[in-house]
Formats: C-alpha cells, structure tokens, sequence
C-alpha cells in the first residue's frame, strides 16, 4: 500500500499560483500512477493531472492545461502540482491520488486505489 499525504493548499488571489506536494510512503517503488484531482463543493469530482512512473507522460484535463504543471521526484517519493493563472473556478479541495500497475494509466485519478486526505485551494476575485 501507499499514504499519499498532501500540503501546500491556501488561499490565494486570482491570477496568483500556487504548489503542491504530495509525499507518499509504504510502498513506492513500484508506483506507476501518480496523479491530482479535485473537488468543490456541489460538483462533480475533476481528474486534473497524472504522470507516470518515468515522468515521460502526463495527462492533463483540458481545464487546466497550460495552467498547471505535474511533475515527481522519485527519489524522494514526491509528486508536485504547479498551479499557475489560478482561477476562481479552481476553488475546491485538492487530492493527491496513487496506484500500482499499468491500468491505472487509463483511469482517471479520482479512480486511483490510494488517495490522500485533500488540501484546500481557494482563490478569490
């Protein structure tokens, strides 16, 4: 198994960034899929990034492509989301999200096996 443990939400004014972290531990070696998702209050959940375990692919919702940036450092078991030109819209609770093996290159993060307990984002007009 793997604990995802998220930081680095806050409250920022639009057009400002942000970035965070996840830190996982238990079994890491082998995570394949590392990914982001979010949700607000009264919508649905939201895949938004994943990168895979030689950082050579990554996916992006079309929300936030251009925007936010995934990246992961595999010697210290950490997984980044770089948030840029934030929006109000991307107000919500942020999750990181893990899992093993190659199907989860085709789920989306939310639908990921291993999730953190979220960091909040709020970004205000």
């Amino acid at each position: 198994q793997v604990q995802p443990v998220e930081s680095g939400g806050g409250s920022v004014q639009a057009g400002g960034s942000l970035r965070l972290s996840c830190a996982t531990s238990g079994q890491t070696v082998s995570t394949n899929c590392m990914g982001w998702f979010r949700q607000a209050p009264g919508k649905e959940r939201e895949g938004l990034a994943a990168i895979y375990i030689r950082g050579d692919s990554r996916y992006y919702a079309d929300s936030v492509k251009g925007r936010f940036t995934i990246s992961r450092d595999n010697a210290k078991n950490v997984v980044y989301l770089q948030m840029n030109s934030l929006k109000p819209e991307d107000t919500a609770m942020y999750f990181c999200a893990a899992d093993f093996g190659i199907s989860c290159r085709y789920r989306a993060p939310y639908d990921f096996n291993y999730r953190g307990q979220g960091t909040q984002v709020t970004v205000s007009s």
